[in-house]
């Protein structure tokens, strides 16, 4: 397993697995396969999808950490793109379907409704995160900025498990955001537990 992530054709694949949502979305489109509200619909797929890269992108390192395979990492930065790409489809959906791209009405929108305004503020914050995830970003940031500015990530995942809670909050459907919580919290938590374990380890480094 370790020596096929290494090989050439694995990022291509990886990158052509993630789209295989975004696909699935369009061949659903124009099969009129979405329901009796298409647009309602796409706007939660995205999010949903969104969220799930997110949790994706998470777990690689537990998991690169657990089953001792480092060449996962190789696939993070792509992976985190994902969730940019998704969230700005779910962004696009919202903007058109809802707001028809008017903007005075999206600002207004942002304004009243808290859970707009989580959603796009976890969507700016996660711009910087997009724009900085190639390597010559590390290069022109150094190395130590680029990772403080990287873990914003932790608060756009709580940011998008708020917003996705008052979303559903409105139609008291709150299973699916706890099996998302839960999900985010353990991967979280296995970080934490990290943390502290290494500064057990090296306590001079974290003092």
């Amino acid at each position: 397993m370790r020596q096929l992530l290494l090989k050439p054709v694995a990022k291509p694949l990886v990158f052509l697995l993630c789209l295989i949502p975004f696909a699935w979305l369009v061949f659903r489109v124009f099969t009129q396969d979405l329901g009796a509200n298409p647009q309602e619909a796409l706007i939660r797929a995205t999010g949903d999808w969104t969220l799930r890269f997110l949790c994706i992108v998470l777990a690689v390192t537990p998991l690169r950490t657990i089953s001792t395979t480092p060449q996962l990492a190789r696939f993070r930065r792509m992976l985190g793109l994902f969730v940019y790409f998704y969230v700005v489809i779910h962004l696009l959906s919202y903007s058109w379907f809802d707001m028809g791209f008017d903007v005075t009405d999206i600002a207004k929108d942002i304004y009243k409704r808290p859970f707009i305004l989580v959603g796009f503020t976890a969507f700016v914050l996660l711009t910087p995160l997009a724009l900085t995830s190639f390597n010559r970003a590390i290069k022109v940031m150094g190395a130590k900025r680029w990772q403080l500015l990287h873990k914003l990530v932790y608060l756009i995942t709580g940011l998008g498990i708020l917003h996705f809670f008052w979303m559903r909050s409105g139609k008291n459907d709150f299973n699916e955001v706890f099996v998302y919580a839960a999900l985010l919290a353990a991967l979280l938590g296995w970080r934490v537990v990290q943390w502290f374990q290494k500064r057990q380890q090296h306590p001079k480094k974290y003092t």
